[in-house]
């Protein structure tokens, strides 16, 4: 979504549209409660949190942010994720609905202990 190619997260955040910006805000929010200490950093052009690997990603699109835990992460949640459109690592989470945090922690947070216990790759 953003028309500058950003080198970091803030500018990628600050290149979005200024009523997108404060749900990237949320969401970069919500995600660094799960992991302080991760990197945060621009791959593919999108925001990401790293650790020894990726942990998850997101960006901005016309009508809503993506969410991109993995797959593998997903699938414990499938029930929960029911409402969404979800794609075979991201889940869409739209504009005009509030975003569901303790769903995004849940998720996050098996993502990060996958990666620290297991090594789980970016699949």
């Amino acid at each position: 979504m953003p028309k500058i190619k950003p080198t970091t997260v803030d500018e990628y955040i600050a290149s979005a549209p200024k009523e997108v910006q404060e749900k990237l805000i949320e969401l970069r929010s919500i995600l660094k409660e799960v992991v302080p200490h991760a990197n945060e950093t621009i791959k593919w052009g999108s925001p990401v949190f790293e650790e020894k690997r990726i942990l998850f990603a997101y960006s901005a699109f016309k009508n809503h942010l993506s969410f991109m835990p993995t797959q593998s992460s997903m699938i414990p949640f499938e029930n929960e994720l029911a409402e969404y459109v979800t794609g075979k690592d991201t889940i869409q989470l739209p504009y005009n609905k509030p975003l569901d945090k303790t769903l995004i922690q849940k998720i996050a947070a098996y993502r990060a202990k996958d990666v620290r216990e297991n090594d789980a790759r970016w699949m």
